[in-house]
């Protein structure tokens, strides 16, 4: 615990934890109350056309995701932690390349690569002596099947993260006790491993299903018609924005449901063994036992990550050749995604550290005061769909509220402030990525001492003062961390930026998604290479950070 500070000198700290969570809170009570502004009408339609079909797809496209996902993250975790083979080390990071690629990226290019006259068939029909796609073609990759293949070889690393952790760090006598018993390795996993790993694998694959709830691109491109895709249509092509508050809150209970699975995941999470647990000691595979192993576990680096970015850096390069140089609208839009993604990563670390050490100074706060840094961070787990329509509703009454005070006042009108405008992008990306910071520096800040904050107020120090000079220097490194997956992630957002941008607005998601839409791969894959670049950057940050416990 910290030393007591005055109300006078930490209510300001309060009172903008207090605005933050009320600013995440306000798109979800402003969908609600969007949703029954629609006629009854709307809901009969829905009930019968649209959310059946749209539901059924979203719950199949989820479940196979997530068998699928789990079967990839737990299967490489427990290769790479229990066996030594030829790559092994290599490979125990490169299982994270996957996150570096967007769902929409790897549609976007496996739909190129995987066309009837792309590389794929046409290598393969020289080989087999066929004249042309009618008379041999591969089963077509638009369907729902081709869906869950892809993401879900995308998005398995967020279950290979935490099951790997829990390997590396759970109890390693357990592992040798079953083997002691006779069990075999795979034996010694179903029995020991898995059941402590369940928790984890609980956390990553909820973290998994959100991410397939929010994506949009892929399952447009492949043909699935998601409840994400369902909102997206139903507000762009119908302009109904009522009808696709409806889905939304549809969407927002399957996201309720996949937090509470979270939360029941976590709740035995720190059941791990003793504290000074033994390392589990990796069994070498040696002949073919290991080049197979090797085999087995790039196998999801080729196809989630090495394929799809190869051939995009390919098509950038022969685009480059043939002197065909970006656009102007291209580097435009280049512009426009870092200024945007820059802004919204300066704003969310200004406001993460006011929740942390609001959270740090409060003492013998009221329960509800209390839950007011967990309330803050509720916009990471709404789809940015669903996060762009409840954010409209709210600035729409912001201007209209605004608009009402200049008339009173006799202030010339100036128009629209927020719509319309890259800031209500920025304000998105806030709400969207503020649990990155708070959870960030909520760790930074668990592991500083309160005697520190101690001796420095009994120097004289003030709170304000206690942060800048204690504190901040100490959290560097978690503010570095915090800034890069902040401006990765909002580099990479897709479904709220498509929603809120403003006309004649693009960030290099949206071009890409334009050009995919169009069926032009060239310039498009220019885009797409530059994202997975900048991708790689908290990739490169994790497997440090896994490497760690291992040095």
């Amino acid at each position: 615990m910290t030393a007591s500070t005055g109300p006078a000198r930490t209510w300001p700290w309060h009172a903008g934890m207090a605005a933050t969570a009320l600013v995440v809170l306000a798109p979800i009570l402003a969908l609600v109350g969007l949703s029954g502004q629609g006629p009854g009408a709307h809901w009969a339609h829905l009930l019968q056309f649209v959310l059946p079909d749209a539901l059924g797809q979203t719950i199949l496209l989820l479940a196979g995701v997530g068998v699928l996902a789990a079967i990839l993250g737990v299967g490489c975790a427990w290769l790479v932690t229990a066996y030594t083979f030829p790559g092994q080390r290599i490979l125990s990071w490169a299982l994270l390349l996957p996150l570096a690629v967007p769902t929409y990226i790897i549609a976007y290019a496996y739909l190129d690569i995987l066309h009837p006259i792309g590389p794929v068939q046409t290598a393969i029909r020289g080989l087999l002596g066929y004249g042309g796609p009618r008379e041999f073609r591969l089963p077509d990759l638009r369907n729902l099947p081709g869906a869950i293949l892809l993401m879900a070889f995308v998005l398995y690393p967020y279950v290979y993260l935490t099951t790997r952790s829990m390997f590396a760090t759970q109890a390693g006598q357990l592992i040798e006790a079953a083997r002691v018993l006779g069990r075999s390795p795979w034996g010694a996993f179903f029995h020991a491993a898995l059941p402590l790993a369940r928790p984890a694998i609980a956390v990553g694959l909820a973290l998994v299903l959100l991410e397939t709830l929010n994506d949009i691109g892929a399952s447009e491109f492949l043909g699935v018609q998601t409840l994400t895709v369902a909102i997206y249509t139903t507000w762009v092509t119908r302009s109904d924005l009522a009808g696709a508050a409806q889905i939304a809150l549809a969407a927002l209970l399957i996201v309720s449901s996949l937090i509470l699975l979270e939360r029941y995941g976590r709740r035995h999470l720190r059941f791990t063994g003793s504290r000074r647990a033994a390392v589990l000691r990796p069994q070498r595979l040696r002949g073919a036992r290991g080049w197979l192993a090797a085999g087995l576990g790039f196998t999801p680096v080729v196809i989630g990550f090495a394929a799809p970015a190869a051939y995009l850096l390919a098509l950038a390069l022969e685009r480059l050749q043939a002197g065909q140089w970006p656009s102007a609208g291209l580097w435009r839009a280049a512009g426009q995604t870092l200024s945007v993604a820059a802004l919204a990563t300066i704003v969310t670390l200004l406001l993460g550290l006011v929740v942390t050490w609001s959270r740090r100074i409060m003492a013998r706060a009221p329960v509800w005061q209390q839950q007011m840094p967990r309330l803050a961070t509720l916009g990471y787990a709404l789809p940015g769909t669903i996060l762009a329509i409840g954010l409209l509703f709210s600035l729409m009454g912001l201007e209209q509220g605004l608009s009402w005070l200049r008339a009173a006042t006799g202030l010339t009108p100036t128009g629209l402030i927020l719509l319309g405008t890259p800031t209500a992008l920025v304000l998105a990306y806030v709400i969207r990525f503020l649990a990155i910071p708070v959870g960030t520096l909520e760790s930074g800040l668990d592991r500083i001492p309160g005697t520190f904050e101690q001796a420095a107020r009994s120097m004289g120090e003030t709170v304000n003062g206690t942060l800048w000079r204690v504190h901040l220097p100490m959290l560097r490194p978690a503010l570095a961390a915090s800034a890069l997956l902040i401006f990765v992630d909002a580099m990479k957002e897709l479904p709220a930026t498509l929603l809120l941008r403003p006309m004649n607005f693009e960030t290099l998601a949206t071009w890409l998604y334009g050009e995919a839409a169009r069926g032009s791969y060239e310039e498009g894959a220019i885009a797409a290479l530059g994202i997975v670049a900048v991708g790689l950057l908290p990739v490169v940050l994790l497997s440090r950070v896994l490497d760690r416990p291992n040095r």
